[in-house]
């Protein structure tokens, strides 16, 4: 049996469809909820096979968003859009700038960003028939490229980890694997060098790790993610493709923390619990890099890197308190940090108690 629209949106808020025959533009807007403050979350540019799968992508996608905004402390709910068609030949300016045009309709409602298929370029092009939209250029007034902050807030979680995990928030001496050396994956691989760590990576693009290895020759490097996998490890950081984590890989994983930032990391549910039960602690991605989406955040109001460091900073203090409802209530630490979130959303003036630590409910 068909599922229909209204089964799936399950506590979504308002599902918009765009469409303008000028220029091609087919796309979705998602609002999950609003509860915290307006929707923000990125613009997908996808080549998706289906409309169904355009609209089950968004759906989870403005879910996640909304509870990433909730975990980091932001007065923003959750939503995403997603574009159907292929970036390289399909994306024009008066496509983004039509689309502008739907965000802009909705009154504020929505604020979109970068995510998979668009660039920082592309949202001035939306911003140009558009007054809700961050992650524009340093030479338009915004924060631009959101690598930095994701990827300190990814070391944040980490030290926060260690200490959960070993008693101490530090990782000096300690072997940690990066799959994927991207931008936030590069800019990783210089802070944990600073700091004493003993840092391995692989990738695909040769020429990316040749780089790395050029400014860092003391990393290793594996050839594949699955000899990495198998490595005697401390931690393992995902920062490709989502998916990694599966029963294949949990079995044979030896690292004792996983912390990447990439996105969809586990391959279906289930799977941080198998994590758990081996004695591996995973932080989950939502929480993991969303150091971006403060930054992303800081923009609209006018952006300070200075306030959005310091801001993203305290999700040190948040993901050791993920690790603490996780003992407490004997869950995972991605339920834990679900919970958090969900409490958030649906009390948004009682999810925090006199000394700003978030209530769990039961």
């Amino acid at each position: 049996m068909n599922v229909g629209v209204f089964e799936r949106r399950a506590c979504h808020e308002e599902i918009v469809l765009c469409h303008d025959a000028k220029t091609g533009l087919k796309a979705i807007i998602v609002i999950y909820s609003t509860a915290l403050g307006p929707a923000l979350g990125g613009t997908r540019f996808y080549p998706y096979e289906s409309e169904d799968d355009a609209i089950d992508d968004v759906l989870k996608l403005s879910k996640g968003m909304a509870y990433k905004n909730a975990l980091a402390g932001l007065d923003l709910g959750g939503g995403k859009a997603v574009i159907i068609g292929n970036p390289v030949t399909d994306k024009t300016e008066p496509l983004l700038r039509a689309y502008g045009r739907f965000i802009e309709s909705l009154g504020g409602r929505y604020i979109t960003a970068c995510d998979v298929g668009t660039s920082v370029p592309d949202m001035g092009h939306i911003a140009g028939e558009c007054s809700h939209v961050t992650d524009r250029s340093s030479r338009e007034g915004g924060a631009g490229n959101s690598s930095v902050l994701t990827a300190y807030g990814v070391y944040q979680i980490m030290l926060a980890c260690a200490e959960y995990t070993w008693g101490e928030p530090s990782l000096q001496g300690r072997r940690v694997e990066i799959s994927g050396i991207g931008k936030v994956g590069t800019l990783l691989v210089e802070q944990l060098v600073d700091h004493g760590v003993m840092v391995v990576v692989t990738d695909l693009d040769k020429e990316t790790v040749s780089r790395v290895r050029q400014a860092h020759p003391e990393v290793d490097v594996v050839d594949c993610t699955d000899t990495l996998i198998r490595s005697d490890i401390d931690v393992y950081v995902p920062c490709a493709l989502g998916g990694v984590l599966n029963d294949d890989t949990v079995r044979v994983l030896r690292a004792r923390i996983v912390c990447g930032a990439a996105n969809n990391q586990l391959s279906c549910e289930g799977i941080d619990k198998d994590l758990q039960d081996r004695g591996i602690l995973y932080a989950p991605d939502h929480l993991v890099n969303a150091g971006g989406v403060i930054q992303v955040a800081d923009d609209l109001h006018g952006f300070s890197f200075e306030r959005a460091k310091l801001r993203v900073t305290n999700i040190y203090r948040i993901t050791r308190e993920v690790c603490e409802h996780a003992t407490k209530y004997w869950i995972t630490a991605g339920k834990a940090a679900d919970k958090i979130a969900e409490q958030k959303i649906i009390e948004p003036t009682r999810g925090r108690n006199s000394k700003g630590k978030c209530n769990i409910i039961d």
